[in-house]
Order: C-alpha cells, then structure tokens, then sequence
C-alpha cells in the first residue's frame, strides 16, 4: 500500500471566517483536537479532519483565528502541501487576512482562497478581487457539502505531494 498519496492542507483565515464549519461539513466525522501549547497555559483547539478519494489522503487542519496562535499556526503548518485561506465576504479585506496571505506567498506555498458567506448580509465578494496575489479566489460556502468537497478535491488533485516535507522536514536546516 505505498503507493497511496497523503496530503496534508492547513486552512487558515481570521477568528469567524468558518474554518471549523468548513472542516465539519467536509468531515463530518472530524475532530477537535485540544493542544497544549507554550508549557501547558494555552489550550488550542484545531480541527482535523480526513477525505480518501482516488487514492489520496487528504488531511485538513483548522488553524486558530487569534493573531496570538501564531506560533501555533507555525506548527500546524509544517510539511504542509497545501493551503486553503478562508474568508468572510461580509466583513472587508483586513490586515490579519493579508498577513496570512503575504506568509504563505513568502513561504511559497499553493493556497487558494475561499470567499465564504458570499450570500450573507453586507457581503461584498468583488471587494476581494486581485487582493491575493496570484491565488485563485474560489465562492464556496462552508454549510455546503458539495461545493466545499469540490473545491477541496480540485485543489487537492492539483497539488504535488512532498513526501519529503512529511517525513524530514525537521533535517532541512
């Protein structure tokens, strides 16, 4: 069975954006996993969740919203293949999203953004258009099981997996 393919995808996104209902709908079966950080003061909960298609593993973890989880992000985010950013169409763009969106590009990784709540009330999706560099920007609501499994499967399938990132990432200095 070596030849099964394991992906790993961190969605990342501001406090509300919908990162743990876009895990649960794409999993239902997901987790929230409580993690200890920083000698135990700080319980973090992340969402983890699994797909299987086509021979891919898929894993998604759920990173926490608050700016000061960063280095919580920061270990999340190790030997990841992917990213999804997820964003809240009724709020503006703001600088906790573009933070996000800079990290990832200066870290070279894929990600695509997701516009989340498109149809909720104030929502300005067009207000998102060119903001994330050359990410594609992808309409999909989190409550749908559907769109969110399509669009997660897309990108997954587009994605190279780095075997090496998985496995050796902690020898790369």
């Amino acid at each position: 069975m070596t030849d099964e393919i394991k992906i790993k995808i961190v969605v990342f996104g501001a406090f509300g954006a919908g990162k743990t209902t876009l895990i649960q709908t794409i999993d239902p079966e997901s987790k929230r996993v409580e993690a200890n950080c920083a000698g135990g003061t700080t319980t973090v909960g992340l969402d983890f969740g699994r797909i299987q298609t086509e021979g891919r593993h898929i894993h998604i973890f759920g990173t926490p919203g608050q700016e000061r989880f960063e280095f919580a992000r920061e270990i999340i985010a190790t030997g990841m293949d992917g990213a999804i950013l997820l964003v809240d169409a009724t709020t503006p763009p703001d600088h906790f999203t573009r933070h996000l969106s800079d990290t990832l590009h200066e870290a070279k990784v894929p990600f695509i953004v997701f516009l989340n709540k498109c149809d909720g009330a104030g929502a300005n999706p067009a207000a998102f258009t060119g903001q994330f560099g050359t990410s594609e920007i992808h309409r999909v609501s989190a409550k749908d099981r559907r769109q969110s499994l399509d669009a997660v499967l897309r990108f997954a399938m587009a994605l190279t997996p780095n075997p090496a990132a998985h496995y050796h990432h902690h020898h790369a200095q």
